[in-house]
């Protein structure tokens, strides 16, 4: 019994999967708080689907692609808050007409490519297919983006919750907004491999949304967020062995019912409350 339920360490690919999957946990949970603070759920979706075809065309100009997906990221990144401030279209509008385009971009130039190489990873995710280089980037990217957000994470929690007061008390809005967005690109880069792009927003929203239910301080948002992001990431891969299933949609379910009982508990806490 005991070597049936230690089964999935024993694997080389295994320990990649888990591997790969406590690296990226980390810097998507801490992005995920300011992301949902911040309101940018649309705008994760959007970065992580446009980045499809800046990887096309780094496959095709034989370049890494984590260049070309983080390119064509900011480039996204970058258009959308460029035609929002400059138009009387909404941001979310604006998010939805660049990502729509862009992925239809990465779509066509997919399709349309002549080659030996399944590029479905970079769809829906290849955590078992983890290599050495794939570990030695996500952990660059990882460690890289968790410092500037632990760094800077009480301003960017000023400029998330009010922008206004944050300009009023002499922080540089501008710069926060795109170094924001350059955070996002360089996070989506780091879950090509594990989740994929079609996965990704689940990792960039669902931690932070579940840890927005269990806590108010946002000190500890981060904290829980980190924890259920890497508790997610361990059991839907150890799962998804015994299950025969994909371990990156696997994490997501479990994401997702973690999820759901969170706000069925924080909906008991309220009525609770109510009635007290």
């Amino acid at each position: 019994m005991i070597e049936t339920l230690l089964m999935p360490f024993q694997f080389p690919f295994m320990q990649n999967a888990f591997l790969i999957g406590v690296i990226v946990a980390v810097p998507t949970a801490l992005l995920s708080c300011f992301l949902v603070l911040k309101g940018w759920a649309l705008m994760g979706d959007a970065v992580s689907h446009a980045v499809l075809p800046g990887v096309v065309l780094a496959y095709i100009l034989n370049f890494p692609l984590v260049i070309g997906a983080f390119l064509a990221g900011m480039f996204t990144a970058l258009a959308t808050g460029f035609l929002s401030e400059n138009s009387r279209i909404k941001q979310d509008t604006v998010m939805g007409v660049v990502f729509s385009g862009m992925f239809g971009l990465g779509i066509v130039l997919y399709t349309s490519i002549n080659s030996g190489v399944d590029l479905d990873h970079i769809l829906f995710g290849n955590m078992l297919g983890v290599g050495l280089q794939d570990l030695l980037t996500a952990g660059i990217i990882s460690v890289a983006v968790s410092a500037l957000l632990l760094i800077f994470w009480k301003d960017l929690m000023l400029f998330a919750f009010d922008p206004i007061q944050a300009r009023a008390s002499g922080l540089r809005v501008g710069l926060l907004h795109y170094g924001l967005l350059m955070i996002l690109s360089l996070t989506i880069v780091a879950t090509l491999t594990a989740t994929g792009l079609i996965l990704a927003v689940g990792l960039l929203i669902a931690p932070g949304a579940i840890a927005f239910l269990l806590v108010r301080s946002f000190g500890r948002m981060l904290v829980v967020a980190v924890a259920v992001c890497t508790i997610a990431m361990l059991t839907g891969t150890y799962l998804s062995f015994f299950l025969d299933s994909a371990p990156a949609p696997t994490v997501i379910l479990v994401l997702t019912l973690i999820f759901i009982v969170a706000f069925i508990w924080r909906s008991v806490q309220a009525r609770k409350a109510t009635q007290a």
